[in-house]
């Protein structure tokens, strides 16, 4: 299975103890596998507006095998055992690190490719690299002014506090579409072109207007909670890493609950690992249905709304 975390190696950050208050790894996903079985069942058809929908906020393709149609199939097949209702996905078959204009359109083709498959279940967002600013506005124009995307994408070609993102941030902002930066506090040192939550808390600031989800959130959560705490138009994201006690509920007292979303990374990680970080998070309920849905459906509601597309 394929991450978009590039050799990934901060997977809990300083939680990272190998056990949960005496409960093993393995212990801690079943048991939290069992009680999401119980709790999400049927969900992933739940009504337009339902509460209690699960919305994933950050989905691959990559590390699934078949044609990009039959890898939406399969996503959407272990999606639906655990009643997750929506996937946003991006990045296509994944790539390089630091990829040309014309991958970055075959890596969008791909997400294409899986909306056209499923419009009411998979939502997609467009892959920028912003080392290219003329092409990055052209393709955000293909595929999502024009095309069905509703945000943006960004990877590790550019650091996002850098003012080359400056254009593509006032693009997406116009048409109210949120922008997912990968983020992490990688030991022995970022990529070149590799973000943190601190660079994505620079650019944020320049566009207030602009709402970022904060993809990983640094992988350390500790310290990427922290880093956009004063960030208001920072969302934490809970995908991507090993299931730690503790994250949820430090970023909803942090942050208040209605700035974290939940991701999974799938195909890279499972489903049913990451939906256990919130699943088995001593919060209460309303609080775990902002994580889990209603807050992604909110900042996407308006672009999906313009659009047409049902929330």
């Amino acid at each position: 299975m394929q991450s978009d975390n590039p050799s990934p190696s901060a997977s809990c950050g300083p939680s990272d103890i190998g056990g949960f208050g005496g409960m093993t790894r393995r212990t801690m996903i079943a048991g939290a596998f069992g009680t999401a079985a119980a709790m999400m069942a049927g969900r992933a058809n739940t009504a337009e507006g339902d509460s209690t929908a699960i919305w994933d906020g950050h989905v691959h393709l990559a590390g699934v095998e078949g044609t990009m149609e039959q890898r939406a199939d399969r996503l959407l097949e272990h999606a639906d055992r655990l009643g997750i209702q929506r996937l946003v996905v991006f990045l296509g078959a994944l790539g390089g690190h630091d990829p040309k204009p014309e991958e970055v359109r075959q890596r969008n083709d791909e997400v294409l490719k899986a909306i056209a498959r499923s419009p009411d279940r998979i939502l997609g967002f467009v892959y920028l690299s912003p080392k290219y600013p003329k092409e990055s506005l052209e393709e955000f124009d293909r595929c999502v002014r024009d095309g069905p995307m509703v945000g943006v994408k960004l990877w590790v070609a550019m650091r996002c506090h850098e003012p080359a993102l400056d254009p593509i941030v006032r693009r997406a902002a116009e048409l109210g579409a949120p922008i997912l930066q990968h983020t992490f506090f990688r030991r022995g040192g970022n990529l070149p072109g590799e973000s943190d939550p601190s660079h994505l808390a620079a650019l944020a600031a320049r566009h207030p207007g602009a709402s970022f989800i904060c993809a990983h959130t640094g992988a350390d959560w500790e310290l990427g909670i922290r880093a956009i705490r004063a960030s208001a138009n920072i969302y934490a994201e809970t995908g991507g890493f090993d299931p730690c006690a503790g994250l949820v509920e430090m970023a909803i007292r942090e942050l208040g609950p209605d700035r974290v979303i939940f991701g999974s990374d799938a195909g890279g990680r499972s489903f049913a690992s990451q939906l256990a970080k919130v699943v088995s998070a001593d919060l209460p309920e309303p609080a775990r249905r902002l994580v889990l849905g209603e807050n992604l459906r909110r900042i996407l509601r308006p672009i999906l709304r313009r659009k047409g597309i049902k929330t």
